[in-house]
């Protein structure tokens, strides 16, 4: 691959897209060697990470596309297993539950920082909680990165209250010891 310089944008013909750079070497993990589009179907839904911060509901400001996050859940969002309680139905009964595509998952603002699909569509890995790094669907909790203990309250059950006054900022961060490698036990 040639040089890059901080001088030099990236030429089409000489710098292939980041996407089409990816090592291919079959002892790599998928989502080391493929990109988004071309996972299947089991590879595509095992890159979410079951954290649930995408199933907050969140508010965007009209004149600026400022996304404020809630700590109000989806009504089928399961507050422990921080999952869809309904995932094959949820389109048809949650109509502004957006379906994530290869397409539009750079495009989206509002999904968290730490969110397996985001973070292979910039080119990036997962961290070490996520299950398929980990092996282990907890430690996505373990790392605090869930919404596990921290949805205030279910689209249900908001009873007339405002979303603007459940605005919060965590679901924005990365928490410190999601940053670290695990301890060894």
């Amino acid at each position: 691959m040639p040089d890059r310089t901080p001088d030099r944008l990236p030429d089409p013909k000489l710098d292939p897209p980041r996407e089409a750079r990816r090592d291919v070497s079959p002892e790599l993990p998928f989502w080391k060697r493929k990109a988004l589009a071309e996972m299947t179907a089991a590879e595509w839904e095992s890159l979410c990470d079951g954290c649930g911060r995408c199933c907050l509901n969140k508010l965007e400001d009209e004149d600026t596309g400022e996304i404020f996050h809630t700590d109000v859940g989806c009504r089928l969002l399961d507050g422990y297993t921080c999952r869809c309680r309904d995932y094959p139905n949820r389109h048809a009964i949650v109509h502004n539950c957006d379906r994530l595509t290869p397409t539009n998952v750079p495009r989206l603002k509002w999904l968290p920082k730490t969110c397996g699909y985001r973070l292979i569509a910039e080119g990036r890995d997962l961290y070490w909680w996520h299950p398929l790094v980990s092996g282990d669907p907890e430690t996505v909790h373990a790392a605090g990165v869930s919404v596990r203990g921290r949805v205030g309250l279910f689209e249900d059950a908001m009873n007339g209250e405002d979303l603007e006054d459940r605005i919060v900022s965590w679901p924005e961060r990365i928490p410190p010891r999601a940053k670290r490698l695990p301890t060894a036990r």
